[in-house]
């Protein structure tokens, strides 16, 4: 006897994605806005103009929509594209204007999900190996920036963990929340300002 397959309707998996990923949009928004351990699920449902229980069958419990956000953070990054680009240019001028606006763009872009990430460091349980997983990559792409340099001319004369530790500290997430939200500047401003501290240090 053969078992029938249960149909799954096009129409009906694309509307369950479509609700996951307004979902995980207003959960970004709200704990960036009041803090991961002031959002409740009654709330993110509520701004997703969806049932708790809906939000539970979709995407779990509030902690696997944190972890959710991360993800999708990490994957929208698109550091892999971008360091290709980056490694084919052949002089650090050139390289330290990618990094800058490169960083910029991702920064600016995930602004929410960043805020939603640190928001939530305080009170998660697991919030210094949620921050690791969350940068790994983001960092793992300044450090390979930092090796590229050394074989261009001139090189910089700073060792290349200094580098690479350098480059977290001007492109990193910290460095630019600092400028844009702690002190207020505009995204154009911190970019040119990081830039031109980059190249006038290492070059």
């Amino acid at each position: 006897m053969s078992s029938k397959r249960a149909y799954i309707s096009p129409l009906r998996e694309q509307a369950a994605a479509q609700t996951r990923a307004l979902i995980l949009q207003r959960a970004a928004e709200l704990f960036a806005d009041r803090g991961y351990g002031r959002v409740t699920v009654a709330d993110i449902a509520s701004a997703a103009g969806v049932a708790s229980k809906t939000v539970f069958a979709s995407v779990g419990s509030k902690g696997d929509i944190l972890d959710r956000i991360v993800g999708q953070g990490v994957v929208a990054s698109g550091y892999e594209q971008a360091m290709r680009q980056i490694l084919a240019l052949r002089t650090p001028e050139a390289v330290l204007e990618a990094l800058a606006r490169g960083t910029r763009a991702g920064n600016e872009g995930q602004f929410t999900v960043h805020e939603a990430i640190r928001k939530a460091l305080p009170v998660h349980e697991h919030g210094e190996l949620l921050w690791e997983r969350a940068t790994a990559s983001y960092r793992d792409a300044l450090r390979t920036a930092a090796r590229h340099l050394y074989t261009l001319t001139p090189p910089p004369s700073y060792p290349v963990e200094e580098t690479a530790d350098l480059l977290w500290f001007w492109f990193g997430p910290t460095g630019w929340r600092t400028l844009v939200v702690e002190n207020g500047w505009s995204w154009d401003r911190a970019e040119d300002f990081l830039r031109r501290t980059a190249v006038t240090t290492l070059c």
